[in-house]
């Protein structure tokens, strides 16, 4: 029997099992897949010569988390690459927004959108100079975070107080406006937001816009060398050599909870993997609470909550290998990693609005990943290994483009939206289609088969929104990885801080484990000293 089971390798998943072999804990992580990783996987399924991420790509929250930077992964051979610039946004006339890691080149060119936006952008920069270190650690704190809290919000009233809360709670688009008098910068900022399921309308969609175009232009958009999954593979090569186990093919059907107490798991093939200390969930909340544990151990409250669990996004992803770079309308686009695709920030809108009502967008805003710029091992030389995505409806009611998609997903609909997908690339870079040499298409089915934490595709573990962060993630009255059952730990993306692989649930659901043991066990170290005491009569 091991002390802790992990139901699932993903990042959070692989974190949480690295920090608790670190404490000297035993480690067991079961994963369905024929393969660890979850949602950080790569391969050369769409080309032999190309190597391509099945899901995440690039790393900017890796780049800043300090529980990833805790556990030295350089030790284990993983590396990390930059594309010489982080970020651009073209425009069909060729403008192009530019995200630099030299924030004096940002401004420079945000600049030749409207005089003084580059000024604009680097006031900006300075609020994170000002607050980026606490905020980071406030972040991937457990919630509630006190003393990182404390020492943000000293900073937070030194750089402005209630006028800079302000300002990260507007919306985007109301953010972009008030801080730029030109396209480029709104472009940046609202591009970014939409890294989250955020409309540009949307409340707090400001700040995050923010906190993205922070990271990438203070750390960049990172990609592991030779593909995501080697971030994996440094995760899974450091647990097993402080002797943890990873066992995949191992799909974990029931939490088994006895007395009130998560004691193991059971599997599909009904083999049973118990625990001595804590089971520990990389999974989504809906199915921890809504499958793997047996509802008569929930509170009722918690199921009913659960009802109202709201997903981000569905995802539709398409990959590609190129026969050469992609013909950029702008040359600024083509030294870019991360493309973002949209005819302004009232496209961008016009997108998000469809979404919301249930329509396949008929002009979908694109995140488009040029790999091989930023990596040059993911393909042969003169090549790129490309990827885009955008999302879809989880119920599908119409399509906006009146081509008849339905939200079955069969082969004929991926094919068609595919065809759309390329479709929007060709405004910005005419010729694009006749360099794609293959395609590979991940619609949502495809991406939950491959991943069952992503429900329909859903890659951020539930909305990013306010009503769903904090305090009311997974959902209202919880924001911390414990439990109604004792030993049982959620440790996904569903649980605080949310999406994006930085490790910050996997570590918290881990600590919070620990924790729990040595309280245990200094409560039942106090009960025989007690019961010694009385043996000697030193006690009545």
């Amino acid at each position: 029997m091991v002390d802790a089971v992990v139901i699932g390798s993903g990042p959070n998943g692989l974190v949480a099992a690295n920090v608790l072999a670190d404490s000297g804990w035993s480690v067991e992580v079961l994963e369905e897949q024929g393969e660890p990783g979850g949602a950080v996987r790569s391969d050369r399924g769409v080309d032999p010569a190309y190597v391509n991420d099945l899901f995440s790509s690039f790393y900017p929250l890796a780049a800043v988390s300090p529980v990833l930077a805790a556990l030295d992964l350089e030790r284990e051979g993983l590396r990390w690459s930059h594309a010489p610039r982080v970020l651009a946004h073209p425009l069909a006339d060729g403008r192009c927004a530019v995200l630099d890691r030299d924030r004096a080149v940002t401004a420079e060119g945000l600049d030749g959108f409207a005089p003084g936006d580059g000024r604009g952008w680097l006031e900006l920069c300075a609020v994170w100079e000002r607050l980026g270190d606490d905020l980071v650690k406030a972040l991937f704190s457990p919630f509630p975070p006190v003393l990182a809290g404390a020492g943000l919000l000293a900073r937070v009233r030194a750089a402005g107080g209630l006028r800079l809360a302000r300002s990260l709670l507007l919306p985007v688009r109301r953010l972009g406006e008030e801080e730029f008098r030109g396209e480029g910068g709104r472009l940046l900022l609202a591009g970014n937001a939409l890294h989250a399921d955020l409309a540009p309308e949307a409340a707090g969609s400001g700040g995050f816009g923010w906190l993205m175009s922070m990271l990438g232009q203070f750390h960049g958009f990172p990609v592991p060398v030779g593909g995501s999954g080697a971030l994996t593979e440094a995760l899974v090569r450091r647990l097993r050599a402080r002797g943890g186990t990873v066992r995949c093919g191992q799909r974990v059907t029931e939490v088994v909870v006895r007395r009130g107490r998560a004691v193991g798991v059971r599997t599909a093939s009904g083999d049973a993997f118990p625990a001595r200390r804590a089971v520990l969930a990389d999974v989504s909340a809906p199915a921890l609470y809504g499958e793997l544990v047996p509802a008569g151990h929930l509170p009722p409250r918690l199921l009913d909550d659960l009802r109202r669990f709201h997903w981000d996004f569905a995802t539709f992803k398409v990959d590609w290998a190129l026969d050469g770079p992609v013909p950029w309308n702008s040359p600024a686009a083509a030294t870019a990693g991360t493309v973002h695709l949209a005819e302004g920030v009232d496209e961008l809108s016009r997108w998000a609005s469809q979404l919301a009502r249930g329509l396949v967008p008929d002009r979908p805003f694109l995140l488009l990943g040029q790999m091989t710029t930023a990596d040059a091992t993911r393909s042969p030389h003169g090549t790129e290994s490309a990827w885009a995505y955008t999302h879809v409806p989880h119920r599908v009611k119409a399509d906006a483009d009146g081509g008849g998609l339905t939200g079955t997903w069969d082969a004929g609909e991926q094919e068609r939206m595919a065809d759309r997908v390329e479709e929007q690339v060709e405004r910005y870079a005419p010729g694009f289609r006749d360099r794609v040499r293959a395609r590979r298409i991940l619609a949502p089915p495809t991406l939950r088969e491959a991943d069952r934490n992503l429900h329909h595709g859903a890659i951020n573990g539930g909305t990013a929104s306010l009503h769903q962060q904090l305090v009311f993630r997974p959902v209202p009255g919880t924001g911390r990885p414990e439990t109604p059952v004792k030993g049982l730990y959620l440790a996904s993306a569903s649980a605080h801080p949310g999406g994006g692989v930085h490790g910050a649930p996997g570590a918290n659901a881990a600590r919070a484990a620990l924790r729990s043991t040595r309280a245990t066990a200094t409560v039942l170290s106090a009960a025989q000293r007690l019961t010694a005491r009385r043996g000697r009569g030193g006690e009545t």
